[in-house]
C-alpha cells in the first residue's frame, strides 16, 4: 500500500470520527485554496487545472477562490501570482522568502500550515506531483486534518456543504467518495491532466496579498548542495501530448509494440501502454497509462489491444476522441470509446500507419 493510499484510508476514518477536543468551528473556515506549485521558476500546469476545478467549487459554495504561491522574492514568484489570477483566482496569498528558493519539506510545510491556520480556508487543493504529494501529506499531518489522495472527481455535497472527493480504491476496481465532515481544511490532491485546463483570461483582475512567515535557514536541516536537471526534461511529456497511441497485451508479444510506436510517429504523437505491458517490461514504466501511471487528455487517443478496465479508463477518459481496436466486441473499452473497431490490431495498426503516410506524402 502506498503512502497516499494509507493516508486516504485514514481520511475515511477521520470523516466519521468525533470532533477534536474543544471542537472545530466549521463556520469559521471559508474559501477554496489552490497551491500554485512553483519549482525552479516554473509553475506545474496541474496548478492551473486545479484553479479551474476550484473555481467551480468556490462558485457552488459562494466563497472566494484563492491561490497560494510560496517562493523566493523574484520575478518568477510575481509572475506565478499574476497568472493565478488570470486562471481564475480572486486573490493570491504570496510568501516570498529566500528559504523557499528550493523545495524542502520543512520550510514549505511551515509556511503553508501557518497561512492555513491564519486564514482558515475550508478546502485546500494540491497537485499530486512528487512535490505536491510530499507537501500535502506533511501539511495534513501537521494540521491534524483529512487528506484524500489522487482524486478523479471533486464536488460539493449540497446537504453537508462538504467536499465530496472521489478516488479509485482496491487497486482501481472501485471508486469511493470521501467526506471530511468534522475537520478543516478539507484537503485533496489531484494528478496532472485529470481536470481540464481552464481558459486563461489576461484581462482578469484580482488581489495579491503579501504574507509574512518567520522562516530561518538555520532551522532547516536539509540543505541543497547541488542540482542535477532531469535529462528528459525537454522531451515531449506523455501527459501533455495531443495524440497518444497505446498498446496492451492484445498485441501478443513485445516485438509487436513497434506497430504502436510507428503509428504514433506518423501522427506526430506519443506512445504508451497499459499496466500489464509496463509490468511485463514491454515499455518503460514512465509510459504506463492509467490510474497507477500517467493520466492523459489528448485530442486523439488510439488504444490497440487494451481491454479498458477501470484502472485504464480513469487515465484516458478525458481524451476528446478515443479509438479502440480490439478483437473482443465486449471489451470494457468499447463501451466508452468514441469509435470502436472490432478487429486484429496487428493488421489494423500497420494499415492505418501506411494510409496516413500516403496521405502525408500527397500533402507534401
Amino acid at each position: 500500500m502506498s503512502a497516499d493510499e494509507s493516508t486516504a484510508g485514514e481520511v475515511a476514518s477521520a470523516a466519521s470520527a468525533p470532533r477534536r477536543a474543544g471542537g472545530v468551528d466549521l463556520g469559521a473556515w471559508k474559501g477554496v485554496w489552490v497551491n500554485i506549485e512553483l519549482e525552479r521558476g516554473r509553475v506545474q500546469p496541474v496548478s492551473w487545472e486545479l484553479l479551474g476545478e476550484g473555481r467551480k467549487l468556490a462558485d457552488h459554495l459562494g466563497v472566494p477562490l484563492s491561490g497560494v504561491v510560496l517562493g523566493p522574492d523574484d520575478d518568477a514568484t510575481d509572475a506565478a501570482a499574476a497568472d493565478a489570477i488570470r486562471y481564475g483566482a480572486d486573490q493570491v496569498h504570496v510568501v516570498r522568502d529566500p528559504v523557499l528558493a528550493h523545495y524542502r519539506t520543512d520550510p514549505y510545510t511551515k509556511a503553508l500550515t501557518e497561512l492555513v491556520e491564519r486564514r482558515r480556508p475550508e478546502i485546500l487543493l494540491l497537485g499530486a506531483t512528487t512535490l505536491g504529494r510530499d507537501l500535502a501529506g506533511a501539511v495534513a499531518t501537521t494540521l491534524g486534518t483529512g487528506l484524500t489522495a489522487d482524486c478523479t472527481e471533486l464536488r460539493i455535497d449540497d446537504e453537508t456543504r462538504s467536499l465530496a472527493a472521489t478516488r479509485p480504491t482496491f487497486g482501481g476496481t472501485l471508486l469511493c467518495t470521501i467526506h471530511t465532515l468534522e475537520y478543516r481544511p478539507q484537503m485533496a490532491t489531484v494528478r496532472p491532466r485529470v481536470m481540464a485546463m481552464p481558459r486563461r483570461d489576461d484581462a482578469r483582475t484580482g488581489t495579491v496579498i503579501a504574507e509574512r512567515v518567520a522562516l530561518s535557514e538555520d532551522d532547516v536541516v536539509t540543505k541543497i548542495l547541488s542540482y542535477i536537471p532531469d535529462a528528459d526534461a525537454d522531451k515531449a511529456q506523455l501527459a501533455y501530448a495531443e495524440v497518444v497511441v497505446a498498446g496492451g497485451r492484445g498485441l501478443g508479444k513485445p516485438e509487436n509494440f513497434r506497430l504502436v510506436e510507428e503509428l504514433a510517429q506518423v501522427l506526430g504523437g506519443e506512445y504508451g501502454g497499459s499496466r500489464p505491458v509496463a509490468q511485463a517490461g514491454w515499455i518503460a514504466a514512465e509510459r504506463q497509462i492509467g490510474q497507477t501511471g500517467k493520466t492523459i487528455r489528448p485530442k486523439l487517443y488510439i488504444a490497440a489491444g487494451i481491454s479498458g478496465a477501470i484502472q485504464h479508463r480513469v487515465g484516458v477518459e478525458g481524451a476528446d476522441v478515443i479509438v479502440a481496436i480490439n478483437t473482443d466486441a465486449k471489451a470494457p473499452i468499447m463501451d466508452f470509446a468514441t469509435y470502436a473497431i472490432v478487429g486484429d490490431a496487428l493488421q489494423i495498426l500497420p494499415a492505418l500507419t501506411e494510409a496516413l503516410r500516403e496521405r502525408k506524402a500527397q500533402r507534401s
